[in-house]
């Protein structure tokens, strides 16, 4: 007798979940009726869909405990061998980087799909249900296995990992910043939690160098610079930059620009050349938000200098050896 396989659909809030209220759209709609409201039977012929919530909030309240209850609860569900897939629904605004913790430390076969929505529950032209039932279909696909984590939102299927958010309002509300990037998995023991305090510096004109000084003196283990151009940030933020790293605090530079590569070029004493003189390591392809999520990760592991180097150092993967 075969087994129907599933897809379970892990709730977490967000605005695929919310409504209008008197104070504004907050999650309103539990995981179990979003899915009777968006998805009559399931999508896909010969699937059973289960849904199970896990959180109920914006995602901009997301925590990292709340990222590790997530990943955990998708470990639960992949340990059921009737399970063929897991969607997640997700708010989008820290969407990527909860799709990125997974993809970092989730070890599985089986599709991982996020999705969520841009328009709340209730609104006119929600694009919630659309992109549930993608989401189901594209982790109900066997060409979705060994893919590692997916984005399934306005249409597009994008790999989790160099994935931003690129619209606060357009259905198309992600794009990725970088395709068939290599993908390195973090170790941390049996899905122990990410404990090491990673910090984004989004560096501007008129910055202040002494904010370093402080995220240091107040615990930050990591730092994620999200520099100007090709991680540039001026003379008066490398040194403190440079002061942090003589400190021990790892320092990844990374750019404000979402999309290209970022390479040390620049020096003149505070271009990104002088940032990697210092000791810090570029990411060429993460932008800040997954940056630090793989650095807080990366501490947590017990990653050295040469180990967080190398992670950041993975590039594009060519299309026959993917």
């Amino acid at each position: 007798m075969s087994v129907t396989p599933v897809i379970a659909v892990l709730g977490t809030g967000g605005t695929i979940a919310s409504q209008h209220g008197a104070g504004g759209v907050v999650p309103a709609v539990d995981v179990h009726d979003l899915v009777r409201a968006d998805l009559v039977g399931s999508p896909v012929a010969g699937v059973a869909v289960r849904p199970r919530t896990v959180l109920s909030l914006d995602s901009s309240a997301m925590t990292p405990d709340d990222q590790w209850t997530l990943v955990r609860a998708i470990s639960t569900e992949l340990a059921d061998p009737a399970v063929a897939g897991v969607v997640v629904t997700h708010g989008t605004d820290t969407l990527e980087e909860s799709a990125m913790l997974a993809d970092l430390v989730i070890d599985d076969p089986r599709p991982v799909v996020f999705t969520g929505a841009q328009r709340p529950s209730d609104a006119k032209g929600t694009d919630g249900p659309a992109n549930l039932a993608a989401a189901v279909a594209c982790a109900a696909d066997p060409d979705s296995r060994s893919r590692g984590v997916l984005v399934a939102f306005g249409g597009r299927v994008l790999p989790a990992r160099g994935t931003v958010k690129i619209s606060a309002s357009d259905l198309r509300a992600f794009d990725c910043a970088a395709p068939g990037l290599a993908r390195p998995r973090i170790d941390v023991g049996a899905l122990s939690p990410v404990s090491a305090r990673v910090d984004i510096v989004t560096v501007h004109p008129g910055f202040a160098p002494d904010v370093i000084a402080h995220l240091v003196a107040s615990g930050a283990r990591g730092l994620v610079v999200a520099g100007l151009g090709s991680g540039n940030v001026g003379p008066g933020v490398r040194d403190a930059v440079a002061d942090a790293i003589s400190r021990g605090v790892a320092t990844v530079i990374s750019t404000r620009v979402p999309f290209g590569e970022v390479v040390a070029t620049y020096g003149g004493g505070g271009g990104a050349v002088d940032l990697v003189a210092a000791g810090a390591i570029v990411s060429p392809w993460l932008r800040p938000p997954q940056a630090r999520v793989a650095l807080a990760a990366l501490l947590s592991a017990g990653a050295d200098h040469d180990g967080i180097a190398a992670f950041f150092a993975a590039g594009p993967v060519a299309a026959d050896g993917a």
